[in-house]
């Protein structure tokens, strides 16, 4: 029967993947004939009558096997190294029949550091309301294949999000995008998921303080008020002037009268008639 089992590392570490057989003290591995494969084709390791008689050329100076208890580790653990292992251990009791003792599957999952989330925002327009920008959170370096996840003021959003990756095997980088609509200062934080683990940053996103606010220019009633209260000023200032004027003309041609209405009476005195001279004379 085959069991499946689970082992997680992160690249670069040491790993051991068990295997299901362990060789009794009072035995030897030159009675056992050992493989250890990936994928069930490949073969990593192999030992016979005690003897190492094969190992794949990729894990060369990274892989060996503990003699007692068959464990297979590797040093250090690559994205490559992710897949499922088997380890078959068959017993030699006569000089060509063997037993199968042991057949059983072990998973490697592999997990490699993502990059701290870098987020950038770009102003694409801004009015007095609002200002609408671009923003973008990315991370890279790091497997496997992330989930991006954000919030605004710790209210959940959703990324647009984009995975660059050469294989199913291979670092990923990804690249969430959003198009805020921003009224007021908000905190936004960026969260990269992968395999259980989690990293995060934030950034506190301001609205821009840019409007000018227009001059309103005054309204029809304002404007007719005022030019009704100008005419009315300089209609008040000829009038004055003229009645000054017209005093100090009479004031030099007449005597003095009694009120403003009599200033602007007639001021020539009329011309004595010749018939009266003559009279006067003659007496």
């Amino acid at each position: 029967a085959l069991e499946k089992k689970v082992v997680k590392s992160k690249v670069g570490e040491k790993i051991g993947l068990p295997c299901c057989h362990e060789i009794p003290s009072s035995e030897s591995l030159h009675n056992y004939r050992v493989y250890w494969q990936k994928n069930t084709t490949d073969v990593v390791l192999a030992y016979a009558e005690g003897k190492k008689i094969f190992q794949h050329e990729r894990y060369k100076n990274r892989a060996k096997m503990d003699t007692s208890n068959l464990t297979l580790w590797i040093s250090p653990v690559e994205i490559l190294d992710n897949g499922p292992y088997q380890c078959v251990v068959q017993h030699l009791r006569f000089s060509q029949n063997s037993i199968v003792v042991c057949d059983e599957l072990v998973s490697l999952f592999v997990t490699a550091e993502f990059s701290k989330p870098n987020i950038t925002a770009e102003v694409s327009a801004h009015s007095c309301e609002s200002t609408e920008m671009v923003v973008r959170c990315s991370s890279h370096g790091g497997f496997p294949k992330p989930k991006i996840s954000g919030a605004l003021n710790n209210v959940s959003v959703v990324w647009n999000a984009s995975w660059v990756s050469e294989s199913s095997l291979s670092p990923y980088n990804v690249t969430g995008k959003l198009l805020l609509n921003v009224t007021k200062d908000i905190s936004i934080t960026c969260f990269v998921e992968y395999d259980g683990f989690a990293k995060s940053t934030s950034l506190l996103l301001k609205k821009m303080n840019l409007c000018i606010v227009p001059t309103v220019p005054p309204s029809y009633n304002v404007i007719t008020a005022s030019s009704i209260i100008i005419i009315i000023f300089l209609l008040a200032i000829v009038t004055l002037t003229a009645r000054y004027l017209l005093r100090h003309v009479c004031s030099h041609c007449c005597k003095p009268q009694d009120s403003v209405e009599e200033g602007v009476k007639e001021c020539t005195k009329p011309p004595v008639s010749s018939k009266v001279t003559s009279e006067t004379s003659s007496v």
